[in-house]
């Protein structure tokens, strides 16, 4: 089972960057795929969350309106749009499976490799 992360870089602030997520040893269409984030000196985060069931997303509050997830299930993968970034957002990116969408890292079932996002003018 593994979760690759994939698109970080470095931009300027209000520039856009897509995350990817891309799922290998289990179908992820069976799992909720949410992405986490770590800053600098902060404990990880939720960020955004795409469900299984429906595909009801869930984003935090400091990224609604800016970031967008969403996932190809014939190609395994879950992409996080990031749009307007702010320095703010810089920090290592994980994705990660679970069973239902959620904030609480314990009952993650799958941690992804981390990709880094610098936003730096």
């Amino acid at each position: 089972v593994q979760l690759q992360a994939s698109g970080g870089g470095l931009v300027q602030p209000g520039e856009s960057l897509r995350l990817s997520c891309a799922a290998s040893g289990f179908t992820s269409d069976h799992y909720a795929i949410g992405w986490f984030r770590q800053a600098p000196g902060k404990e990880r985060e939720g960020v955004s969350c795409i469900s299984s069931s429906d595909g009801t997303a869930y984003s935090a509050a400091s990224v609604k309106g800016r970031f967008t997830i969403s996932r190809d299930n014939a190609k395994n993968t879950v992409y996080l749009q990031m749009n307007r970034l702010r320095p703010e957002d810089t920090g290592v990116y994980y994705c990660a499976a679970s069973t239902i969408c959620t904030a609480a890292q314990a009952m993650i079932d799958y941690w992804g490799q981390e990709t880094l996002v610098t936003v730096s003018s």
